[in-house]
């Protein structure tokens, strides 16, 4: 089992344990937005409690040290961007994220992604750490590349992004190793 730290400071931003009143936050800053979740797995969230559920769903994953979701917060003013998590499993890590449209293309999601690539690849049982995104995701793509993963091929056809298609949708995979 491994034990991530609670708290992550980068240059400008603090990754930290969510915690049970951020579903509020999650819902407002970008689960209720239809174009932040159009690459998303969730479908449109009912209200604020299915926030809270995906807030309890971030604490027991935590608990059980399979994943660590980070609610990601700015610096200089603690307001709320998005969340982050690393999901691990035996070997290897994969990581996804999601930022509020307001604070897209500003770097926020690279750093935080960037953030967790370098510390789940500095844990001893850790060897490969790696992420997809939707073929057209263009800007999640970028994401992935400044945080160091390298891109590895087109999954056809490999998810179903609800928001998008009931269809699967081809993937972009990046990785990095040690």
């Amino acid at each position: 089992m491994h034990s991530a730290p609670e708290e992550i400071l980068t240059e400008r931003l603090l990754l930290r344990k969510p915690r049970l009143s951020d579903g509020q936050l999650v819902y407002d800053r970008y689960a209720s937005d239809p174009e932040v979740r159009s690459f998303l797995l969730f479908p449109p969230p009912k209200g604020v409690e299915d926030s809270n559920e995906f807030i309890e769903r971030c604490l027991s994953v935590w608990k059980k040290g399979t994943a660590y979701p980070y609610a990601i917060e700015r610096s200089g003013d603690g307001e709320f961007l998005g969340m982050v998590e690393i999901r691990m499993e035996g070997h290897k890590a994969d990581i996804g994220y999601v930022i509020a449209r307001d604070a897209w293309g500003q770097g926020y999601a690279s750093e935080a992604a960037k953030v967790l690539v370098d510390w789940a690849l500095g844990q001893k049982q850790i060897y490969r750490v790696w992420a997809f995104c939707d073929a057209e995701n263009k800007a999640s793509a970028r994401v992935m590349e400044k945080a160091g993963l390298k891109y590895e091929g087109r999954l056809k056809r490999y998810i179903v992004h609800r928001n998008i298609s009931s269809e699967p949708r081809d993937a972009l995979v990046y990785a990095k190793t040690k």
